[in-house]
């Protein structure tokens, strides 16, 4: 009979080494895995109180470890690190490929006609607010007025951003066309962000010692987080938008595009970066991010050196 797995197995962290960027990599094309949005309520609630039955020193009857860590990652997937929720199903990063597929593809074929950038854009960024909103660091609430103002002012950006430079597409060539949809989504990822996680840079984000002992809220680690999403998003973005237009500029003029669709080549191309894209770039940073106190607050520095004199540094969830 087989002995019963230990409840020593660290689970509060991901299974692969966090401070180099394949591990993280190995993490996030876990996390980011499609086929996770395909599970249904009831996988998802078996992991969950695995999980949980787990965290409380309690191990499912013939549970091996594979099996253990398997349920960590559909968990992860599904519910949110910090406030527990099951989050909004677009808004998993498991989602990020088909949804950024499809819109992304629609974005880089519709973007000769104002009223397709429009309706193209307002998709994205609606899509935005959703993923920014799910994926936000810390338990606080964010209210609708909040959101309102994120998702109008994340869209009107983005617009503007997408609308001014379809005018200066009549005056070049069409490679530089195909660009417009990137130079917005990036616009519009340097406002959305920042907007829909306002909350965060007001209040700050809760940060914690190695050990997960509670210090306090920092907005200077609000800032770090946010910052840090910002530059993975764009980046995220690029492969997907930025690689394709070069690529099919290239294809067109050869003989095998003359047979094959060229809207279903870029939605090949982009679905393919994108594969690769998500995971390798939430990898960058460490989820569990961190900063030295030193770089706190100054009330919130001298409130840790004086209860916490030992500890160095602070750590919390960044987010996506």
């Amino acid at each position: 009979m087989a002995a019963e797995l230990s409840t020593s197995i660290n689970i509060k962290e991901p299974r692969w080494d966090q401070g180099t960027f394949v591990g993280r990599a190995k993490h996030f094309f876990t996390v980011t895995d499609p086929r996770n949005i395909l599970l249904s309520n009831e996988q998802l609630e078996h992991a969950h109180k695995i999980i949980t039955d787990y965290r409380q020193g309690v191990v499912s009857p013939g549970l091996t470890e594979d099996e253990l860590w398997r349920a960590k990652y559909v968990f992860d997937s599904a519910f949110h690190p910090d406030t527990g929720e099951k989050m909004i199903l677009i808004g998993r990063m498991s989602a990020q490929v088909p949804m950024n597929m499809t819109i992304t593809g629609c974005m880089m074929t519709f973007y000769k006609t104002t009223p397709a950038v429009l309706l193209w854009q307002w998709i994205n960024q609606s899509f935005n607010a959703i993923v920014n909103y799910t994926n936000r660091s810390g338990d606080a609430p964010i209210t609708v007025s909040q959101l309102g103002t994120a998702y109008v002012s994340a869209t009107t950006g983005a617009v503007v951003t997408a609308l001014g430079l379809n005018a200066l597409t009549k005056h070049v060539s069409p490679l530089f066309g195909r660009f417009v949809p990137f130079a917005a989504v990036a616009a519009a990822n340097c406002i959305n962000i920042p907007l829909m996680r306002q909350r965060e840079l007001q209040h700050g984000i809760p940060i914690t010692d190695e050990n997960d002992n509670r210090l306090g809220e920092s907005t200077k680690a609000a800032q770090q987080a946010i910052s840090q999403v910002v530059v993975s998003r764009i980046l995220m973005a690029s492969p997907g938008m930025a690689i394709p237009p070069f690529l099919m500029n290239h294809l067109e003029k050869k003989a095998f595009l003359k047979v094959v669709d060229d809207d279903s080549e870029d939605s090949f191309v982009s679905f393919f970066s994108l594969v690769f894209a998500t995971p390798l770039c939430c990898a960058l940073f460490p989820q569990k991010s961190s900063m030295s106190v030193s770089r706190l607050e100054p009330e919130l520095q001298e409130k840790i050196r004086a209860n916490h004199p030992g500890v160095e540094r602070v750590y919390f969830n960044k987010g996506l």
